[in-house]
């Protein structure tokens, strides 16, 4: 990415889609630069995540996240894992972002755009989880898991592609984040004391 721009969006739209996935949106941004795709280029400080090795254990780690999520229980304690693992991942994809800046500079970058970034996204994610746990006896999470993976890979994708709707989208998961909140507040004061 040549410019501040660009690189925030990418970076911002990547570590919001880590916040459902930890390894999801690595493996697309390694996907992307290992086979030169959607004119995504690393500097030299992140060639690695191109690199096969990084491609097929990130390959492993996506398939082996997404099918424990699939499990009641396990799926929660992936989310509570990952309030760690997910601004760490967030911060790694926003660096490869920037990382055609000074090496410095591009970590600097990556954790503060992107670690705070996954961690809300996680956070809400966690929250979720526990709520949908505790009404639906964790009947509710795998189709939790099925839309937090396929809003992963969209948000990973629409970074890839086009990362002008990064903005409109994260509104959007805002807003939405908003009104579930609102609606579970709403909820709690309604039942009987």
């Amino acid at each position: 990415m040549d410019t501040w721009l660009l690189a925030t969006l990418l970076g911002l739209g990547l570590a919001a889609a880590t916040g459902l996935r930890t390894f999801l949106p690595l493996l697309m941004l390694s996907a992307a630069v290992h086979f030169e795709l959607f004119g995504i280029v690393v500097g030299d400080s992140m060639q690695w995540v191109g690199s096969t090795a990084a491609l097929t254990a990130l390959a492993i780690a996506t398939v082996a996240e997404v099918l424990a999520d699939l499990i009641p229980f396990v799926d929660n304690a992936l989310s509570l894992a990952g309030t760690v693992t997910r601004p760490i991942a967030g911060a790694l994809v926003a660096w490869a972002a920037f990382s055609n800046l000074d090496p410095t500079w591009a970590a600097i970058a990556g954790i503060v755009v992107g670690a705070p970034t996954a961690l809300a996204v996680s956070t809400a994610q966690t929250g979720t989880r526990a709520v949908s746990t505790a009404t639906t006896a964790g009947a509710g999470n795998p189709v939790l898991s099925v839309v937090d993976s396929t809003v992963s890979f969209v948000t990973s994708l629409i970074a890839l592609v086009l990362p002008l709707l990064i903005i409109p989208l994260l509104i959007l998961f805002g807003w939405v984040g908003f009104k579930g909140y609102d609606r579970m507040r709403r909820a709690r004061r309604a039942r009987p004391a």
